[in-house]
């Protein structure tokens, strides 16, 4: 159903904004959903240009152009109403408490916000922020079934500790890789001069990290790219934003030049619903001050609101 005959007609720049213009739930005792979106205004991680800790109130601002008098986005290309809206209940549970200048309080705070996420059985949709808030989000999945880490990136983010430094933004496919219930990472779009010396791609690779750059995977294709991730898994999914080309995403702290492009993406991410089962999902490093046109965190929203599309579709298939 449609609410363009009746009740309010909702326009993208009315009411409150929330993500998709979804219900609110900020008792995280009390989530009913399919899927939560949290956000993490965190951005103490960045190595170079901070503000993607306004990242998390852009997309969800970005994301209510995608969200007014439809009952589903039809698709004409499939032939799907996706995210139908008696059949897949998105809620926003609002943010994780930042503590300023405390990463320790802010990760402990974002854990738990994910672990309320999962114990109520809705998948967790994570707006951030910048790529440290993975962490976090990953400790949250330590007593639930085992992941395989799915990586768009431009950076493999593998860097050990520098300086001190173990859980900022180049940090956390390493941490990671540490995790008893992670068995393993598929890394892609991963390009250009890196944040990640020598040695941590060697760790990544002896750890049995997939690693290929946006030239690698074009010449493997949409097919190519899906074989390397096992087939049947339980996938968490951390896409940052550089991990596509500056020219469609130029609102990040470390852009690089070269990346994907939207359907790369999108095709992939498709493929990969029908592939296993998605169980969660960050967005981060959009830092919308650098991008007065918003087409950053359109972006982010897009990706986010097909992608949920795909894998509650493949969900509604399995399920008969």
């Amino acid at each position: 159903m449609n609410t363009y005959d009746s009740g309010r007609l909702n326009l993208p720049f009315v009411g409150h904004c929330t993500f998709a213009k979804s219900p609110v739930c900020l008792d995280w005792d009390s989530i009913e959903a399919d899927v939560a979106v949290l956000g993490v205004p965190y951005d103490m991680g960045t190595q170079y240009r901070p503000g993607s800790r306004f990242g998390p109130r852009a997309i969800r601002d970005a994301s209510t152009l995608f969200s007014f008098g439809h009952g589903g986005a039809y698709d004409h290309e499939d032939d799907v109403v996706y995210l139908p809206a008696d059949r897949v209940r998105i809620v926003d549970v609002g943010d994780a408490d930042i503590v300023h200048t405390d990463t320790v309080s802010s990760h402990r705070n974002t854990e738990l916000a994910v672990r309320k996420i999962l114990a109520s059985g809705a998948m967790p949709v994570v707006l951030g922020g910048d790529h440290a808030i993975n962490i976090p989000c990953v400790r949250a999945f330590a007593d639930e079934d085992p992941i395989h880490i799915v990586q768009i990136d431009a950076h493999l983010d593998f860097v050990d500790v520098r300086h001190g430094v173990s859980e900022g933004h180049g940090n956390p496919m390493r941490r990671a890789a540490e995790q008893a219930h992670v068995t393993g990472l598929t890394q892609l779009g991963i390009r250009n001069v890196s944040s990640t010396a020598r040695e941590g791609y060697e760790e990544a690779r002896r750890r049995g990290s997939q690693i290929r750059s946006v030239r690698q995977c074009r010449a493997l294709g949409t097919r190519g790219m899906l074989d390397l991730v096992p087939e049947g898994a339980r996938y968490y999914v951390t896409i940052d934003i550089d991990g596509f080309d500056p020219s469609i995403a130029p609102g990040t702290g470390t852009p690089s030049h070269g990346g994907f492009l939207y359907w790369e993406v999108m095709e992939f991410l498709q493929g990969l619903s029908k592939r296993g089962d998605v169980v969660g999902i960050d967005l981060v490093e959009v830092a919308p001050a650098y991008d007065p046109s918003g087409v950053t965190s359109i972006l982010a929203a897009q990706v986010l609101m097909n992608f949920l599309g795909y894998i509650f579709h493949e969900r509604q298939l399995r399920a008969g």
